[in-house]
């Protein structure tokens, strides 16, 4: 089968497409044959060697850490799921990835795809998708009536926080750049602060939850707007914790975990047609140099997916 592997860290020019066997599932595994997968900076990142203290992995290291295809074989202790399965979800990204015709992944970590939606669309969902999930419900105990403001709202992460906080209840407000304003707004968010032209510090205030995807002064910036007792939930470091907590405010790094259940309730959601993935583009799996250099950009509005099949 091809692969999309890296030997050594490096800029895009490392990924290399490579034959290799096609793998086959331990006892808890299945092979997924994959139709689509899509990128993430946490693809690029760990191509430039960023995030081996977080993803230890071992080279030539196959990349790419959301998938969406059909179930091919189940391992032996495998239960709920057949042959031919239309499944989605977040590989482990410590092993090898899905930029690649087929993956084995362990049966507890994946979902049934949404059934409204194509492999394609269905690629751009696992990872931004959990991450948004989680950062606002899990991490940010966001209710129905509060104030969030989040962070670069027409990003991978951010289009799916606005559609489901907005679904929750939320008042919903985004910073992007002008280009974005009238998407955001059809998207569901209730007011758009151009990042370039205005500082949201001197905008908001009484703000409950921030969703933060840039870090630095953003961050910082960020707990000058919140009411006692608010949060800023970060993907990245926690940088101002000292200050944060001077304040009796709460700031929280995570990572997203791949969990069956919040899949299936993404998917339900869009089933319903309350929230719909973005697609930026649809590259071959094969042009996924092409793919990290534009996501390294960091103006795609939504996801850039790599088709396989």
């Amino acid at each position: 089968m091809k692969a999309i592997r890296i030997h050594e860290h490096g800029g895009p020019e490392v990924l290399s497409i490579d034959e290799i066997p096609v793998p086959q599932p331990a006892a808890d595994e299945v092979l997924i044959k994959v139709h689509a997968t899509s990128v993430n900076p946490v693809d690029w990142k760990i191509r430039e060697g960023l995030r081996k203290e977080k993803f230890p992995s071992k080279l030539p290291l196959t990349l790419g850490w959301d998938v969406s295809g059909t179930i091919e074989e189940i391992g032996n202790k495998v239960s709920g799921f057949r042959k031919g399965d239309e499944v989605y979800g977040r590989p482990d990204p410590t092993k090898n990835g899905a930029y690649a015709e087929y993956i084995v992944v362990k049966s507890n970590i994946i979902g049934f795809k949404p059934s409204s939606i194509g492999h394609t669309e269905a690629a751009a969902v696992p990872l931004a998708g959990l991450t948004a999930w989680q950062g606002l419900f899990d991490h940010g105990l966001l209710k129905s009536g509060q104030k969030v403001l989040i962070h670069a709202a027409a990003g991978g992460v951010g289009t799916y926080a606005v559609q489901f906080a907005k679904w929750k209840g939320a008042h919903v407000i985004g910073t992007a750049s002008s280009a974005n304003i009238d998407f955001l707004k059809r998207l569901g968010a209730d007011e758009v602060i151009d990042y370039k032209m205005e500082d949201f510090e001197s905008i908001l205030s009484d703000v409950d939850l921030v969703l933060d995807t840039i870090g630095g002064d953003t961050q910082l910036k960020s707990l000058n707007i919140l009411k006692e007792g608010g949060r800023v939930i970060t993907t990245l470091m926690p940088e101002f914790t000292a200050e944060a907590k001077a304040k009796k405010l709460h700031l929280t790094g995570f990572m997203a975990q791949s969990i069956p259940a919040q899949l299936a309730e993404i998917a339900a959601l869009i089933d319903s047609g309350k929230v719909k993935p973005i697609i930026e583009k649809v590259l071959p799996f094969t042009s996924a140099r092409q793919a990290q250099t534009e996501s390294e950009q960091g103006h795609t509005r939504g996801k850039i997916v790599l088709q396989v099949i």
